[in-house]
């Protein structure tokens, strides 16, 4: 191992647990033992995954959320003692490989609450409310310190608590951490005075409007998040660990407005400050909280809590470091964390250990990796949270995740087997084939990957000198370096596979191939635009080969993910970019996580870049462009034109099995997950 992650391998304690080293696997919705979004259960897919992790060096486990109250039948999570009996079967087994495992327990949501048509159906109607009330509470569900808009939507506010609410929350936090104790759980984490959930909305004022002993005062408002510790204390030991998540600052300027980590934001703070901050954690610890696992922001200062590539690694650390010189017990940090950065933090005590989640969906065994030199076969995150947390939502819609896709978080875009190991697993062939796979993008990179993992003779032919598709155009920005290590990884698996590799061959025949069978993996075609002018433009893919090819002014026509990071870098860059969109929002589309599209959103409006909404082209000329607003036509002056506006699937005609955009345009995670459905039919 090299010597700079040496401080990552040293022994803390949290409290009196021993853990064996510094890297702490973060809760993230989905990998809850107990499940997330249905009646409570044991989770045989997040315990899989979650052992997987323990057996791959990781020091401390935390799994996801593990609600008091069911979300659906508003069951307790204390009743049923068949889930604590696997509980301790499962403990045993984790102790064996030498981690530690606290369990998170969630007071809720509250307003937080990623409210979805569904939610918004049944809460409008009185009477579909009152009929599913026993089963799905929509106003228990979305509950808060007062009255508060919902994050997600307008239709579903939220309502104050009663005392009572509160009361059973914090005797549900005691009799489940009891639970856990006997079931040899390490210890428990308290979810959160972190990310504007329910704990952390009772601490911030803009929510927080209670005129009783839980609102007010900076006491009255912390009381909560101090009851559930010592209520735990009480029923468990003052001995056993208890953690609480904990954002230092809220990062956030109003509903629905976060504060963004570049010059030029000088913000008013409505929820916590840097001062109120450490005077809190201060608080907590002298309240009984045995750990901080730290980070900043809340659902509306969204990308601070759950990063997007946009954000700078190891964002966090500023705000943990002052938390560390404020408190006497271990303080975790969480977001965008590169482990020679936290290793070096640790060595000269500024933290005690790092948070990592979504890297340990993307690849288990990176913490085993690491410790053996082999970095290079680690596969990396790409901050795109399109499988693990694709709540999205643009102007005028709830949260778009479909009820099956909220059901299945903590999947993974690059990763199909974390959290779905009963459909995607690696089955060795009994007939080994000679596969042709056509197109060395993603989706043919992966399919020839998983081809030759299961025992079958894959040859990748590829039209242009090197492997990686239009994905590489895609990976250029400054801010993807972790899709361009992504490319790198494939290659280098491949090349350790032995995959057979053509590049500089352009198949046009599928039928003069040596082959049992063919995968065709060619991409998508750009999308032309249909106006006056339109060869005057520059289609993106071309732009993200050559910079060159942007004037200083430059009208960016489309508004989606990819013309959005267009004039978010064009921006950065100096220049001075103009969005045309013809939706009534930036990246109005399903599947962009809120955490990344927010950030983009806020940015241009920070910087005022000049954005036209619900806005059409009528002619692109060498000076400019004209469209059609709401309010009439409009000349936008520019050097360059570039067009964002989609791509169509290009299939090759032939025999074969298709695979990525070629079948349907999507993202990443579709082409991966495509790749794996086919090769593992063949």
């Amino acid at each position: 191992m090299d010597k700079k992650y040496g401080a990552l391998f040293t022994p803390w304690k949290i409290g009196n647990v021993e853990i064996k080293n510094r890297i702490v696997m973060c809760s993230m919705g989905g990998t809850c033992l107990f499940g997330f979004a249905e009646p409570n259960h044991w989770d045989k897919e997040a315990a899989r995954l979650l052992l997987e992790v323990a057996k791959n060096n990781c020091g401390l486990i935390l799994p996801g959320i593990a609600p008091v109250k069911d979300l659906v039948g508003g069951k307790w999570l204390y009743q049923g003692e068949a889930k604590f009996r696997k509980l301790k079967e499962f403990m045993d087994e984790v102790h064996k490989t030498g981690a530690k495992l606290f369990v998170q327990i969630t007071a809720g949501f509250g307003r937080s609450f990623a409210v979805s048509g569904l939610t918004e159906m049944i809460y409008t109607n009185k009477l579909l409310r009152k009929v599913c009330k026993p089963f799905v509470d929509v106003e228990g569900l979305t509950m808060a310190p007062s009255a508060a808009p919902n994050r997600w939507s307008d239709k579903v506010p939220s309502r104050a608590m009663t005392l009572k609410e509160i009361d059973d929350i914090i005797d549900a936090f005691a009799r489940v951490a009891k639970k856990c104790k006997e079931a040899g759980v390490d210890g428990v984490e308290v979810h959160a005075v972190h990310e504007g959930y329910l704990l952390d909305q009772f601490t911030l004022r803009y929510v927080n409007k209670r005129t009783d002993e839980y609102g007010g005062s900076f006491e009255n408002r912390y009381r909560f998040a101090v009851d559930v510790v010592k209520a735990i204390k009480a029923a468990c030991g003052k001995e056993y660990p208890v953690s609480l998540r904990y954002s230092v600052v809220s990062k956030t300027k109003d509903f629905r407005s976060g504060a963004l980590p570049c010059e030029g934001d000088g913000y008013v703070e409505v929820g916590r400050d840097l001062e109120e901050g450490l005077k809190a954690a201060k608080y907590l610890e002298e309240a009984g909280y045995d750990m901080l696992n730290c980070d900043n922001g809340t659902y509306d200062a969204w990308y601070w809590s759950h990063p997007p590539m946009y954000m700078p690694e190891n964002c966090n650390y500023r705000e943990a470091e002052a938390v560390k010189e404020a408190v006497s017990i271990p303080v975790v940090v969480a977001g965008r964390n590169e482990p020679d950065y936290a290793a070096e933090k640790i060595a000269a005590g500024k933290i005690d250990a790092m948070g990592v989640a979504r890297q340990f969906l993307a690849d288990p065994e990176w913490v085993t990796k690491l410790m053996e030199d082999r970095t290079d076969d680690i596969r990396p995150c790409i901050c795109c949270h399109n499988g693990c947390f694709n709540l999205s939502k643009y102007e005028g819609t709830p949260n778009l995740q479909s009820l099956t896709e909220t059901q299945a978080m903590c999947r993974c875009a690059v990763n199909p087997v974390s959290m779905n190991s009963r459909k995607y697993r690696i089955e060795k062939t009994s007939n080994p084939k000679k596969v042709a796979v056509i197109g060395g993008g993603i989706a043919g990179m992966e399919t020839a990957r998983i081809l030759a993992l299961r025992g079958h003779k894959p040859t990748l032919y590829e039209k242009t000198g090197e492997l990686g598709g239009v994905f590489i155009p895609a990976a250029s920005f400054e801010f993807k370096e972790k899709d361009r290590a992504l490319i790198a990884w494939y290659r280098k698996q491949l090349e350790d596979l032995g995959v057979e590799v053509k590049l500089n061959t352009e198949v046009k025949d599928v039928n003069t191939l040596d082959a049992d069978e063919v995968v065709i993996a060619t991409g998508a075609v750009a999308r032309t635009l249909k106006v006056p002018g339109a060869e005057k433009a520059v289609p993106a893919v071309e732009y993200l080969k050559d910079r060159t090819l942007a004037g200083e002014k430059v009208v960016v026509i489309g508004g989606s993910l990819t013309g959005s990071e267009i004039a978010y870098e064009l921006y950065n860059a100096g220049k001075k970019p103009v969005i045309v969109e013809m939706k009534n929002d930036l990246i109005a589309a399903r599947g962009v996580c809120l955490a990344n599209s927010s950030y983009l959103r806020d940015f241009f409006k920070l910087k005022k870049v000049p954005v036209y909404l619900n806005t059409t082209v009528k002619e692109i000329t060498d000076k400019g462009v004209t469209v059609i607003t709401p309010e009439g036509e409009v000349f936008i002056e520019c050097d360059t034109a570039i067009t964002c506006v989609g791509y169509v699937a290009k299939p090759l005609a032939g025999r074969g099995k298709q695979a990525g955009d070629c079948r349907e345009v999507g993202n990443v995670m579709t082409a991966v997950h495509d790749a794996w459905d086919v090769a593992m039919k063949i």
